[in-house]
């Protein structure tokens, strides 16, 4: 207590001035609109700049969640995209439930490992058999391009066997004249911006620029894009060419991923098993 009677008695001549300062600006403002007016639209200015900086930082800290909303809410419309295309418009019923009738679902997730330097590459993403992920969905790109299949499943996660596989292969079609081949990785200097078309007939007219899309197996819907084509190598005395193509999709950059649940894949699956056993 002595040592607090003498700190306040040193520097009593501080205080004092603390006091009457502060009675002063009080009777100025009040007594002075416009001295009040600076005061208070400063001190607004200042508070909002504060929030302002408050409300960077949170969104910032929150960016995780915009992104998961943001991708739930794309692979609704793409849902909803890929059930408007299916739709026969040959048939003159109209589909009225359009939620049992759809034959494919988008399930997005969120990309934790990544790999593009290996012979065979593979994806781990956030989503499992919890979610209604199973083995052998396809996988697409939320921009434009083709990921892969689900390799294997546990009840939280899954890992996608992606293109940049030497095990993968996808069926696609050239945009401009439905010519079919297989999209297969490079048997050797890997490059994950690129990709080749294999057993496309001779016949078909190609040019370096055409663009490649799914054929509508093995899961993807018809017609999603996975590339343009850079070059093209005729097989010499064979019947069929070998395209190289530009991927539209960037590997190197996945933080998330379209998983596809195909409706009818369970039937198509077996009877191509039958009409297999029959050949």
């Amino acid at each position: 207590m002595r040592n607090l009677w003498i700190f306040i008695n040193r520097y009593s001549a501080f205080f004092l001035f603390i006091i009457f300062f502060t009675i002063g600006i009080v009777l100025t403002l009040k007594n002075n609109a416009y001295q009040r007016n600076v005061i208070i639209n400063s001190t607004n200015s200042v508070v909002g700049n504060a929030y302002a900086k408050l409300n960077v930082i949170k969104r910032y800290l929150n960016l995780r969640q915009v992104n998961d909303s943001l991708a739930l809410e794309n692979a609704q419309l793409k849902t909803r995209i890929l059930t408007f295309n299916s739709i026969d418009s040959t048939k003159t019923s109209v589909i009225k439930d359009t939620v049992n009738h759809q034959q494919y679902t988008i399930l997005s997730a969120m990309v934790i490992k990544n790999s593009i330097n290996l012979a065979n590459n593979i994806i781990t993403v956030n989503k499992g058999s919890n979610d209604g992920i199973a083995k052998d969905m396809a996988v697409i790109s939320p921009q434009k391009g083709v990921i892969g299949f689900v390799l294997d499943v546990s009840p939280h996660f899954a890992t996608i066997r992606t293109l940049l596989n030497k095990d993968t292969y996808i069926s696609v079609v050239l945009k401009k004249n439905n010519a079919y081949g297989s999209l297969v990785w490079g048997d050797k200097n890997f490059d994950f911006r690129k990709a080749y078309v294999k057993e496309i007939p001779n016949h078909f007219k190609v040019n370096v620029g055409d663009t490649i899309v799914t054929s509508g197996a093995g899961g993807f819907p018809k017609g999603i894009e996975v590339g343009r084509i850079s070059k093209t190598q005729i097989s010499t005395g064979d019947s069929f060419m070998t395209l190289e193509i530009a991927l539209f999709n960037d590997f190197s950059t996945l933080q998330y991923v379209y998983i596809i649940k195909d409706r009818y894949s369970s039937e198509i699956k077996n009877l191509q098993e039958t009409s297999k056993n029959e050949q």
